[in-house]
Order: C-alpha cells, then sequence, then structure tokens
C-alpha cells in the first residue's frame, strides 16, 4: 500500500513539474514574440520620421507629383494611425505605405537634379538601411511566432495553453506584390560562363533533311561549295558528293576524285 502511494505521489509530481515547465517555456515565447514586435515598432517609428524630410527634399525639385506625395503623406497617417492594432492590420498598412513610397521613387527618377542633390541621397540611404532592419526583424518576429503557434496547437501543450489562455498570435507578412513576384528568366542566359562563347545557331533556310551529311575534304558544309550552291557542280566533281551513296554508285557517275575515299557501299 505504501509503494503504491509512493507511486502515485511520485506521477503527481512529475506531471506537476511538466506542467510547470511547459507554462514558463510559453511564457518565454509569448515574451520573445513581445520583445522582437517592438524592436521592429522601433525601425517603423524611424521610417515615419524619415518620410516627411524625404518628401519635402524632394518636392522642392519635383512640384509636378504633388499627387504623389500627397498619397504618401495620407498612407503614412494611416499606418501612424493604427499602431495599436494587430500584426495583420499593421502589416497591410505598411504595406500600402512601401508601395507608395517605391511609386515616389520611380517619379523622381525624371529629376536628375534630385537624384544629384546630397540631402537627398543621405535621405534615401537611411530609409534603406531603415528597410533593411524591419525586414531582418520582421524574420525574427515570424520565427518566434511559429514556433510559439506550434506549440499553441501541439498535443499535449494544448492542453496548458487551453487552460491558461495563449492564443495564437499574428504573423507580419508582406503584402508587397513587387517582393513575392516571381523573378523573370532568360533562357538565353542559361548555361552560360564569362568567358565562353554560346552555342552556334542554326541559320535559317539550313534545314535537315533528316539524313546524315557526311563531310567531304574540302568541303565543310556537307555539299557543294557556298558559290556553287543551286547550280550545277564544276566539271569533273560528282554529282553526289555530300550524299551518303545507297546501295551503290548509279550507272555511268564518274570515279572518285584524287584524294577522296573511294565508295566502301553505303557504309
Amino acid at each position: 500500500m505504501t509503494f503504491v502511494i509512493i507511486v502515485i505521489v511520485a506521477i503527481i509530481v512529475i506531471l506537476a513539474i511538466a506542467l510547470i515547465v511547459s507554462y514558463n517555456r510559453f511564457v518565454k515565447q509569448r515574451n520573445l514574440i513581445q520583445e522582437s514586435w517592438r524592436q521592429i515598432d522601433v525601425e517603423l517609428h524611424r521610417r515615419y520620421d524619415l518620410i516627411p524630410n524625404l518628401v519635402e527634399t524632394v518636392r522642392a525639385f519635383a512640384a509636378h507629383e504633388r499627387h504623389v506625395f500627397e498619397e504618401v503623406a495620407r498612407l503614412r497617417t494611416q499606418a501612424v494611425n493604427v499602431q495599436g492594432a494587430s500584426p495583420e492590420q499593421r502589416a497591410a498598412a505598411e504595406g500600402e505605405l512601401s508601395g507608395a513610397l517605391r511609386q515616389m521613387m520611380i517619379s523622381v527618377e525624371a529629376y536628375p537634379q534630385v537624384q544629384s542633390n546630397q540631402n537627398f541621397l543621405n535621405l534615401q540611404r537611411e530609409l534603406t538601411d531603415t528597410e533593411d532592419r524591419i525586414a531582418a526583424g520582421r524574420r525574427f518576429y515570424n520565427a518566434n511566432v511559429g514556433d510559439y503557434n506550434t506549440r499553441v496547437e501541439s498535443f499535449p501543450s494544448n492542453l496548458i495553453a487551453g487552460g491558461f489562455k495563449f492564443e495564437k498570435a499574428g504573423y507580419f507578412e508582406v503584402k508587397d506584390e513587387s517582393v513575392r513576384s516571381v523573378p523573370q528568366v532568360s533562357f538565353g542566359t542559361i548555361g552560360s560562363v564569362a568567358g565562353e562563347q554560346a552555342p552556334p545557331q542554326m541559320q535559317q533556310g539550313n534545314q535537315s533533311s533528316g539524313q546524315i551529311q557526311p563531310q567531304m575534304p574540302g568541303n565543310e558544309q556537307g555539299g557543294y561549295p557556298q558559290q556553287n550552291q543551286g547550280q550545277f557542280p564544276p566539271a569533273g566533281q560528282s554529282p553526289y558528293s555530300g550524299q551518303p551513296p545507297v546501295g551503290g554508285p548509279p550507272a555511268g557517275a564518274p570515279g572518285p576524285q584524287d584524294g577522296q575515299p573511294p565508295f566502301t557501299g553505303g557504309q
């Protein structure tokens, strides 16, 4: 009887330890997700601060692009106003803002004076670095969310998640079509190496008849010389030069020229 009690107590202790460890792991993962999200939020705020300065710098040189600047300003205000929303809503707002910024950069390419402005170049460089840090933070955040959501849905950790109200976290995914677009591949460059010549192209009009054309001495094209194509062969040259003989030479055909291999019976 005492042994049974000891076994029951040991099982209860083991289950309690497993419960505590699993609960603490959920808490740790949830805090890690929140911390990684705060890092993204810091970079997003930095981008919000860079955009007005960038717009004002470009506006001084490209006043005709007023509608582009107004759209960027509107989407920036919209992104700032949804800071307390879910990561999915923040991602949608940030995706629209990124698209407007890209459109503005495309528009100012028509103004060389903007491209040579040092203030614009510095702001563009800072914005690019900020975008890179946002992308790195997004990958780190989504990786933590994936691990956490897997434990929330897996057995038996889902029992602890349901009992202590650990809910699934949302991803911060990119909605920009230019990032997700499939790259264009040029098949003309596949297999080519720097310094290596491309394979020869077949000239139009030289279509194969399905027969093997052996090369004869002095005739690399497997037929008549280039200057005699479409004409009767010169005197002394066999009209069957460059064609595989089938069943032997016809009656009355001239013999092989000096320096040419004799007839082999169609081999």
